[in-house]
Formats: C-alpha cells, sequence, structure tokens
C-alpha cells in the first residue's frame, strides 16, 4: 500500500498536532551526553597507546623509514616505493617522525600519560592524577629537556647520530642562544628549570633556616635553686606540647559534611584512638625537610601564624610576655589531660562483628525497578533521556533527566503512581537535586544492608579527623561514610516516631564523641525524662557528666531538677563569657589557646573550660510539664551558648508545633528527622516533606542549611554502649562529676514568697478562695472562677496571693496546683496567722 505524503506539511501539522514532525538537532546536549564523553575517552586512550608503541618503534626503525617518510610529506600522490618497518604503518611512522625527529625528540614521550589519564578521566570519570597540574608539568619539561639534551648534541656536532634525542626544536633554540652568548647558555637554560620549580611548586626557603630545636632552647635555660625549675625538662615541654597540637592549630575553613569514602577497613592497621594531632605552622616549616606538603597560603602576609598575635594589644588584657616566656620555658604549656594521664581511650574489639554478606541489591533488581520508572513516566507522557541508579544501604537513587520542555512539577505529582507501580512503600521524589541538572527518585531497597557501628567507628576518615566535636551518623544513599562536627551545626534538633531510631542515634552521638575526646575536653548533660534511655552512662559519671552541685544522680530525670539545670548552664554561660570578655576572646578556642599557653592567671578565676553537651532525650514531657520555664532557658542557651562551647542536642517523638515552638525552632538550623507519621510533622521539623515517606529503623533524613542528606544510621547495640561506658568507668576518674553553678528556684512551694505577701492588699474573696481551694483540695483558677462567679483576671490574682501566702504550690503547666494545706482547721489558723 502506498504512504501518501501530503503536500501541503504545515497544515498537516496543525491536523494532527500530536505528532509533529521535528527536526531539532541540540548540539550542547550531544556535546553534554555521558556517551559521547565515554567514546572520546576511549579514543584519547587508544591514541596514547599508539603514540606510545610509534615512539618505540621510531627510536629502532627511524633511519630506516625517513626516507620513505620524507618522500610522502613531499608528495603524497606518488605510491610509496617500500612499506615503512614502523608497526603501525605509514601514519605511525609519519606522527613519530614530526613529533621525536623534527620538534621535541625523546621528551615527546610525556605527551603519552597526558592522552592516557585524560582518556580515563573522560571515560570513568575518575582522576588517577590531577590532570590539569600533569598537563602544565609535561608540556613545560617537554620543551625543557628538549633545550637542555639540545645544548650537549649542538655543542658535540652530533646532530645526524643524535638527532632523535633533542629535535629539532631542542637544537635551534640552542643554536639561536649559542649565537649570543655562547657556552652561557647552559646557565640560562637551568635557570629557567629554577625559575619553574621555585614559583610552579610554591618553594619557600625560609623552611630551610631553623636555628634551633625545642631541645637545645630547654636545655639553653639557666638551672634555678627553686624544685619548680625540674619541671622545664626538653622532653616533658615537647609531650606536652605534642598533646595540644590541635588546640594551636590554625582555623580550618568550615566543612558542612565530611564524608570517607571507604567502606571496608583493616581493623590491624587502625591506630590507637588518641586526639587527632595536626601540625603548627611553625611544625609544618620544620619537617619540611622531610617531604610534608607545605601549606600555602595567598594571603599569607595578613594571617598571623598563632591565634595569640590578635590577642596582645586586646585593652581588657594585661599581660607580661616575658614572663609568660618564662612560664612556658619553666613548666611548659599548660595540660589538661594530665590530670588523668592514664586515660585509655575505648578500642575498637568492645564493637560487635558483624556479617555483611551479599551486596544487598542485584542486577536484577535494579533493572526492573529503572523499566519500571521509565514506563511510568511514559505512560504520562514524560520521555526519559537518561537514568543513572546510585546504591545506598537502604534506598537506591534514581537520578533521571527528563526530555526537553517536561515541567518538573509533572513529575512531582506522580510520586504516588511510581510507588504503586515498584510496589514499594517510601518513595521520595527529589526534584531537582540540588547542584546536578537531574532528577532523584529513591527507591527502597528490597534487603536492607545494616550499617555497623565498628564500620564507621574505625572509619580512616573518622579517626584522623580534626574537628573540635566529631560525630559520625552512619552511610548516605551513595554508600559513603558521613562524618560532620557538631560544634559547627551548632545544635542538633532530632524528632521521629516512636521506634524509628532516636534513641540509637544520640547513643551513637555520644558513642562517637567518646571515642575521640578526652574527659578533660568534654562534659555532657543528660536529661532524660523517660529514665530508662541514658542510664547506661551512669557509669562514666566522674569521667565525662556534669551534674549540679548536691545532686543524688548526674542523670536529670527530675522535670524540677530539669528546669534548675537549664538554669545553671545559663548561668554557666554566663559566667564564662565574663571570662572570654576579661580575657579578650571571641571564642572558646581562642581562650583555652591561651590558656594553654599560660597567658591567663588561674588567681584570677581563669581556667581551662571543656566543651559541654547538653542532651535532651524527650523535649514533648518537659514542654507538656513545665512550658515555659523550659523554653526559655532552652532558646537562651541556644541562642548565645555556642562561643562559649555549649552545645544542644534535643530530640523529641513528637514534633508539633507546641513542642517545637518558633522561638526554639529558629535556633537549631541543624534538624535530624526519622520517620515522621505525616505530612504536617515533617514540614515542623524540615520545613519540607519527605520525612513520613522514610521506611524507619535508622533511616533519616539531615537538614543543614538548605541541604537535606538522606542517611541510614548506624546500629549501635545497647551491650556494645555498656562495653564502652564499662572500658571508661573502669578507669581512674575525677574525684566527682564537673560540678555546674548552683542554681536557686524563684519558689519551692511558695515558701520563699511568704513574706513578699501583704496582708492589706490581699483580694475581698481571699478568705473565701482560701476555704473553697482546700475543701475541693485543687489549686484551679476555673475552680474560683465558677463558684465564685469571678472573672479570669481576678481569679489569677488570687490564685497568685494564695501562693504568695503558702496555700497552693507554685504553677505546674497544664496540672493543678498542689493544695499545701490538707483541712480546714489548719487553714483557720493559717489565715489567722496572716
Amino acid at each position: 500500500m502506498a504512504r501518501n505524503i501530503p503536500k501541503n506539511t504545515e497544515k498537516t501539522k496543525e491536523r494532527n498536532p500530536s505528532q509533529p514532525i521535528s527536526f531539532d538537532f541540540n548540539i550542547k546536549k550531544i556535546l553534554q551526553s555521558e556517551q559521547l564523553h565515554f567514546v572520546l575517552g576511549i579514543l584519547f586512550i587508544l591514541l596514547g597507546i599508539f603514540m606510545f608503541f610509534s615512539f618505540s618503534s621510531h627510536l629502532f626503525t627511524g633511519d630506516a623509514d625517513q626516507s620513505e617518510v620524507e618522500d610522502e610529506l613531499q608528495s603524497s600522490i606518488e605510491p610509496l616505493k617500500k612499506q615503512p618497518k614502523n608497526p603501525f604503518g605509514l601514519y605511525g611512522a609519519k606522527l613519530a617522525h614530526l613529533l621525536l625527529f623534527r620538534l621535541f625528540g625523546w621528551s615527546a614521550f610525556l605527551l603519552v600519560p597526558i592522552l592516557l589519564i585524560a582518556g580515563y578521566k573522560l571515560s570513568f570519570k575518575k582522576e588517577i592524577l590531577p590532570l590539569e597540574k600533569l598537563t602544565w608539568q609535561s608540556l613545560f619539561y617537554m620543551i625543557w629537556l628538549s633545550t637542555f639534551l639540545g645544548f650537549f648534541v649542538f655543542m658535540l656536532e652530533a646532530e645526524e647520530k643524535w638527532s632523535n634525542l633533542c629535535g629539532g626544536i631542542g637544537y635551534f633554540i640552542n643554536e639561536y642562544l649559542y649565537g649570543f652568548i655562547g657556552w652561557a647558555s647552559f646557565f640560562v637554560i637551568s635557570f629557567v628549570l629554577i625559575v619553574f620549580v621555585v614559583y610552579y611548586y610554591k618553594v619557600d626557603t625560609s623552611s630551610f633556616a631553623t636555628n634551633e630545636t625545642e631541645e637545645d632552647v630547654a636545655l639553653a635555660t639557666p638551672e634555678s635553686e627553686t624544685a619548680e625549675e625540674n619541671i622545664a625538662e626538653a622532653k616533658n615541654i615537647k609531650r606536652v606540647r605534642a598533646n595540644f597540637e590541635t588546640i594551636l592549630a590554625e582555623e580550618e575553613p568550615e566543612e558542612e559534611l565530611a564524608i570517607d569514602r571507604e567502606d571496608n577497613f583493616d581493623e590491624a592497621n587502625i591506630r590507637p584512638f588518641l586526639p587527632p594531632i595536626v601540625e603548627t605552622p611553625s611544625a609544618k616549616s620544620n619537617n619540611s625537610n622531610k617531604g610534608a606538603v607545605a601549606l600555602t597560603i595567598e594571603n599569607s602576609d595578613d594571617i598571623p601564624e598563632v591565634i595569640e598575635d590578635f590577642e596582645d594589644d586586646a585593652p581588657m588584657l594585661e599581660i607580661n610576655e616575658s614572663v609568660n616566656d618564662e612560664l612556658v620555658k619553666k613548666f611548659g604549656l599548660y595540660d589538661p589531660m594530665l590530670d588523668l594521664p592514664h586515660y585509655k581511650y575505648p578500642i575498637l574489639d568492645l564493637m560487635k562483628e558483624y556479617d555483611m554478606g551479599k551486596p544487598n541489591v542485584s542486577q536484577e533488581e535494579l533493572k526492573a525497578n529503572s523499566d519500571k520508572i521509565v514506563e511510568t513516566l511514559a505512560n504520562y507522557g514524560i520521555g526519559i533521556a537518561s537514568i543513572k541508579a546510585t546504591i545506598g544501604p537502604t534506598v537506591t537513587l534514581y537520578e533521571i533527566i527528563p526530555d526537553a520542555g517536561v515541567r518538573i512539577s509533572k513529575i512531582k505529582n506522580l510520586e504516588d503512581d511510581i510507588a504503586l507501580s515498584l510496589a514499594a512503600l517510601g518513595i521520595r521524589i527529589i526534584a531537582p537535586i540540588p547542584g546536578k541538572g537531574t532528577i532523584g527518585i529513591e527507591v527502597p531497597n528490597k534487603n536492607r544492608e545494616m550499617v555497623p557501628v565498628k564500620m564507621v567507628i574505625g572509619s580512616e576518615k573518622f579517626q584522623k579527623s580534626t574537628a573540635e566535636l566529631p560525630i559520625v551518623l552512619g552511610k548516605t544513599i551513595s554508600n559513603d561514610i558521613f562524618i560532620t562536627d557538631l560544634a559547627k551545626m551548632p545544635h542538633l534538633l532530632m524528632a521521629g516516631a516512636t521506634g524509628q531510631g532516636k534513641s540509637v542515634g544520640l547513643n551513637m552521638i555520644l558513642t562517637s564523641l567518646l571515642y575521640k575526646k578526652h574527659p578533660s575536653q568534654l562534659k555532657f548533660v543528660l536529661v532524660d525524662p523517660k529514665k530508662v534511655e541514658l542510664t547506661l552512662f551512669n557509669k562514666i559519671e566522674r569521667h565525662f557528666l556534669a551534674m549540679l552541685p548536691n545532686a543524688a544522680e548526674a542523670i536529670i530525670t527530675d522535670t524540677k531538677k530539669v528546669v534548675h539545670t537549664l538554669n545553671s548552664l545559663c548561668i554557666e554561660m554566663d559566667n564564662r563569657y565574663n571570662l572570654l570578655k576579661d580575657a579578650g576572646c571571641r571564642n572558646l578556642k581562642e581562650y583555652n589557646v591561651k590558656f594553654v599557653n599560660r597567658r591567663l592567671n588561674p588567681d584570677k578565676g581563669h581556667y581551662f573550660m571543656p566543651y559541654i553537651v547538653l542532651i535532651i532525650d524527650e523535649l514533648a514531657d518537659l514542654m507538656m510539664t513545665a512550658g515555659k520555664d523550659v523554653e526559655q532557658p532552652i532558646a537562651r542557651l541556644a541562642q548565645l551558648a555556642r562561643a562559649i562551647g555549649i552545645h544542644l542536642v534535643v530530640a523529641t517523638q513528637r514534633p508539633s508545633v507546641n513542642v517545637i515552638t518558633g522561638t526554639i525552632k529558629a535556633n537549631f538550623p541543624a534538624r535530624l528527622s526519622f520517620k515522621v507519621t505525616s505530612k504536617i510533622d515533617s514540614r515542623t521539623i524540615l520545613d519540607t516533606g519527605g520525612a513520613e515517606q522514610l521506611v524507619g529503623q535508622g533511616d533519616m533524613l539531615l537538614s543543614m542549611g538548605s541541604d537535606i542528606i538522606r542517611l541510614q544510621c548506624a546500629f549501635v547495640d545497647t551491650p556494645e554502649v555498656e562495653d564502652v561506658c564499662e572500658f571508661i568507668g573502669n578507669q581512674q576518674g575525677y574525684d566527682s562529676a564537673y560540678m555546674l553553678p548552683e542554681f536557686e528556684g524563684e519558689s519551692e512551694g511558695g515558701g520563699s514568697e511568704k513574706s513578699d505577701f501583704d496582708p492589706s492588699n490581699r483580694d475581698q474573696f481571699f478568705d473565701e478562695a482560701a476555704r473553697l481551694i482546700v475543701t475541693h483540695q485543687q489549686g484551679s483558677t476555673s475552680l474560683i472562677q465558677r463558684r465564685l462567679k469571678l472573672g479570669y483576671n481576678r481569679a489569677g490574682r488570687l490564685i497568685d496571693q494564695l501562693e504568695a501566702a503558702g496555700i497552693v504550690g507554685q504553677f505546674e503547666g497544664s496540672k493543678a496546683r498542689e493544695v499545701l494545706i490538707k483541712d480546714m482547721e489548719t487553714l483557720e489558723r493559717h489565715l489567722k496567722s496572716l
């Protein structure tokens, strides 16, 4: 049957708009395609191999092929008299003749690694060596080496025999230089190499100018007649200084997150858990002869070597520099770790070894899911240009690039349809993925992979982390270990329904810090209204916990004591800010650096300040029972406490607006959400949906600023936490827990305000309201309103007067006030005494 081709194509297009005839040729899209990059990469690799063997053959067959190549270059029409001996034929011989004989000589071999590494990077998206740096170095050394070898070829007049050694460029450069300066051209060539090395590798000659070592300075100090000078031994100074290299290190650029891409680790090669040692700028320069990479700073003239140089002119700090130098030479740097000199960090063997087994996702599952996604979108007229899968421990991320002209909102609205086609729970669509031109579809794996705590704690990235308060949470959807710094967050708000992993997440944070910090550097304030979640950490009371004076237990479970503890932390915060003000410092790190360098006088109240981490396991219960009494100090700490080293981790299972109020939420930029029950709860904690689509059991979303990261929390079992606490608790500790400032409540049952009661100013219904309250044994404002027929404001004033008179107790949130007087006879005697 013949096909009828319409003459007027425009009319046909109008009659059938659903099938337009398009000849759109998108050059930009073709150039950005993965297929083109892969093909070009393979082409570069093959070209590099072709070039290497052509050059190698030319070293042996170049003389024999030279006449054929010269004839072919002069006249490419006439056929060759005989075939070249180069294994790659005429074109291999021509390429080798051009690059080796006529241009660069043997140094042309440096083009080969450029092509191989560029091709590998294009095809496989991995970089063996820095391509840009390698290219510039190879091009320079190729020209310079040709010139250097050309000097000897020219001076020995061996161009006929050794022309391949230097090539035409090297020979003619030397011929030109010799016409001007003769033999001195060798010094010019050498000088060019020196200039390149100095400026390209940024060689700093000051690193060779060290005069005295620390031991020489210490041994040169004159002996003193006092016994205290014996502490100034050189070995002790060096040991103390080594323990505090982390404090003296320069401030590193803030990193939102640090990822370890090594999933496996060798336990035998893991070093003992010690505080990370980072070299100071002076140490770096001293060690530069040993091959260490020197840090180069663009504006080094504006940056001092140590923080103290900024602080010397502070008006609040009156210090005699010579005295401080004397103290450091006498006693060395102050070392708070010497309070517990034999403390040992927890070892990795305390964690369980889990059999990870086979990969949790098969090729068949990946192919089936991708086909269903493409098919579902095609049913709604959405074409897919490409799709890529990234396998994680819990979910697999499918990145798709839709065809041009497809609205993102159209794909976002198909979330439920895709979930139906995949028969999976917890489909989450990210449209678009931040920083990429793709749309992400997260599909839960049929067989989830557990992330054991031993794997993440034992990772090299975590052990070598130089963060102030490093915490490792688990793995990302790309199977990378996720590490972040609590001090940079600076506070963390956690939420999630019951049984979704909040307590495991808190244990993971605590375990991370216990593995990295010394008891002198960190203290915990643990608030556990549920009374059973954090009791495991009672054993480390004398090492890591902080508490109120005269408190029975370090872990706070009573609501009244929680209010007192929060207010005590506010007092501690104010005291620390006063000390920072006197020291002329802006944050805790600068202050501790000064104290370690003995620039602050302990007689004036200065001391080494440890970090304090407040952990609240269930905020909803505290907000229900104490309300504003809890909200106000938490908000105040969240607003101000980051600079003086107090950080908050607050968890709740009910992320509603009356629990996570606007005041609290505004001061917690970092939020961590496990699975919640509704989209409203997700929006409350993360300001966006998605947490209701999680699959539970440690699956979580971490929001830090504008980015939201999906993680699988590492699993730390209760026996593992017990073993870690047992290991620490069995060691020598301090005499007691870290004592917080004492706080006296405003009212304990009305007794403290009884003296402020003014009988002459009491309400005329005061006696009648008191009898009513005692009769019903219910301290309620609404009861006084109903029975005495008064307004709310007057009934409220009556309750306040009854509290001041000691008849009812203090306000307890939604609960009725406690009635302190139990019978009418006692009330009548009390009223007469008033």
